[in-house]
């Protein structure tokens, strides 16, 4: 055979090799979207909507705060940063399936001055008063009408016009704060974060006023608390809490930059639409839908 027919024959097969390459290619799923993600497609995250609070033995976790569902809270809880209250306080509860939470185990250290007043109507927010766009999640929900994303943040809704308000959900490792019993709210000096299973009936009942984006690990590995609801009894070590400060009043040089993805952008339509209808090597069968609390927004590390 001549080399002249050989390549004629082998021409359509040299075609149709590109073809077979891409259906051999994995199919996307949602980390595949998130590490692909364009640098348009994720927003930076302000240094002082970032908490570092750091443990004993030297781990560090990393909150965000979300100001805009929280004001008076936040405010609160970057006053008691900025005066270094946690300093010196503890880890006090962690109750299996459920919270971990921290401040003053006595309630005896006095709070710094200029703290706001809080009350149950600030669990929820003027939806049309943020100035943000929405996107929807089109799944039920059996705890709110509604649901979506705003300004980088899942959120929960009572309606869908401009008067609606809007609340942080009780999601894995979001952060609510402590409180005793209505109409009483709690000043932010008390805080925990969910480490089991959505408590999701929690919502509008206590104030969520952000999420940890690091470090959780730290959290979830601590020892159960034996007392009531967890709290560690007098027996029981409380782990100490070394700091709480701010991003923004640390050094430049170890201050932790992150980015949340924009969740208007199509990255994030495409993460969505992939955690409701996984179809890739390991999954059978999509599920069709996905709830508020198992489509967490992506958070990273600025590269």
């Amino acid at each position: 055979m001549t080399l002249r027919i050989r390549a004629a024959l082998l021409a359509p097969l040299i075609a149709i090799l590109p073809l077979a390459a891409q259906a051999a290619d994995p199919p996307a799923t949602p980390g595949a979207v998130v590490a692909q993600a364009p640098a348009n497609a994720w927003h930076a995250i302000p240094a002082q909507d970032l908490l570092v609070m750091t443990i004993e033995g030297g781990k560090k976790l990393v909150i965000q705060l979300a100001p805009q569902f929280g004001p008076h809270h936040v405010a609160n809880i970057r006053t008691l940063a900025t005066a270094h209250w946690w300093d010196g306080t503890s880890i006090n509860r962690v109750q299996e399936n459920y919270v971990v939470q921290w401040g003053d185990a006595t309630e005896k250290k006095p709070l710094p001055g200029g703290l706001a007043p809080t009350s149950p109507a600030d669990y929820v927010q003027p939806l049309g008063a943020m100035k943000a766009r929405l996107t929807r999640l089109p799944y039920p929900d059996p705890y709110a009408p509604a649901t979506g994303f705003v300004d980088g943040w899942p959120v929960a809704m009572d309606g869908s016009g401009e008067g609606a308000g809007a609340w942080l959900p009780h999601c894995y490792g979001m952060i609510g704060v402590g409180r005793n019993m209505s109409p009483d709210a709690g000043t932010g000096a008390e805080l925990y974060t969910v480490i089991g299973q959505a408590p999701r009936q929690l919502d509008r009942n206590i104030a969520v006023v952000g999420r940890i984006v690091e470090g959780m690990s730290a959290l979830t590995s601590l020892p159960r608390g034996s007392g009531e609801l967890g709290f560690y009894t007098e027996a029981e070590r409380k782990l100490p809490i070394i700091s709480v400060r701010l991003a923004s009043d640390l050094p430049q040089a170890e201050q932790p930059h992150f980015q949340v993805m924009d969740t208007t952008s199509a990255s994030f339509a495409d993460y969505l639409r992939l955690r409701a209808n996984r179809k890739d090597d390991f999954y059978d069968r999509p599920a069709g839908g996905v709830d508020l609390c198992n489509a967490p927004v992506p958070v990273r590390r600025a590269p």
